[in-house]
């Protein structure tokens, strides 16, 4: 066997629950790549598939290296615009040769999503493909229009129930402070909404840092887009989870871009959560220091 390590193109990106999972590197790029905010993947503008000879090289390796490892995560941007053979192929070889994995993980979009039927995704499902990652970062249409998200929330709603009724647990991404700040209750809000109308695992919740080179970044440097103020995306957190109504998720925003950690299970720890976010406006809890922020 080839003890060469695990092949990667550029950056690796993963969601911070995979931190102590196998990075399989499927995909070089995402499929979008088109987020106003975003730049993760800007070095890698030609969406690729890599080949099943080094999928399979990598796999060799994982095997004998990372053999206490039980999870296991599809990189890059979006693993699953794969189409549906080549993915069941992959899945398979990953049971075959680490037979110990538990959870498989992949980031998914409105469109790869569109692209399965609900019958493919249960088959991914029975495969190990357990979560998916989904970023919505807001419910409000205008919003979603302008930092070129490429869908709306209508959409971003038919296809997180889509990915849900195939079993697959979904995480889904929200960007505090990501519509400025004449939008920033409308963002709040119509965030709730689209949230109670998925209704998630888990929702994670970052605070937006612009990215130099991204056209968000631009706008804020010719003084059009604004940056909130920590007290202002504390308003906005507290409105959105008012707003958003769960029958069994976990609302977190313990990313390192948070002032205020929160892990909230939900309906339940609703009301002590709102309490706790005004507390903080009241300077009555510390807020993270600014130089131990992070994307």
């Amino acid at each position: 066997m080839n003890d060469y390590g695990m092949d990667y193109e550029g950056m690796i990106f993963r969601p911070p629950s995979e931190a102590y999972s196998i990075l399989l590197q499927v995909t070089v790029g995402c499929s979008h790549n088109k987020c106003t905010f975003c730049e993760m993947y800007k070095e890698k503008r030609i969406f690729k598939i890599k080949s099943d000879k080094q999928i399979s090289r990598d796999l060799d390796f994982a095997a004998k290296h990372f053999r206490h490892t039980k999870r296991l995560f599809l990189c890059d941007g979006d693993a699953l615009i794969l189409p549906q053979k080549r993915l069941v192929s992959i899945l398979n070889d990953i049971k075959q040769k680490l037979p110990w994995v538990e959870r498989v993980g992949t980031y998914a979009n409105t469109k790869s999503i569109a692209k399965k039927s609900v019958e493919e995704l249960k088959e991914l499902k029975e495969l190990g493909l357990a979560i998916a990652y989904m970023g919505l970062e807001t419910g409000d249409d205008q919003t979603l229009a302008a930092i070129n998200k490429g869908a709306d929330s209508a959409r971003m709603i038919e296809m997180g129930q889509k990915i849900r009724s195939a079993g697959i647990r979904l995480s889904i991404t929200v960007l505090l402070g990501i519509a400025g700040r004449d939008r920033t209750m409308e963002h709040a809000r119509e965030t709730g909404r689209v949230l109670s109308a998925i209704d998630p695992e888990f929702v994670g919740a970052l605070s937006l840092m612009l990215t130099p080179g991204t056209p968000l970044f631009k706008d804020h440097q010719a003084g059009k887009f604004p940056v909130l103020e920590p007290d202002e995306l504390l308003r906005e957190l507290g409105a959105m989870i008012a707003a958003t109504h769960m029958t069994n998720g976990l609302f977190h925003s313990n990313h390192a871009s948070n002032y205020l950690p929160i892990r909230a299970k939900l309906p339940e720890e609703r009301e002590k959560t709102l309490e706790l976010i005004g507390r903080a406006l009241k300077g009555e809890v510390a807020l993270k220091p600014e130089h131990m922020r992070a994307l």
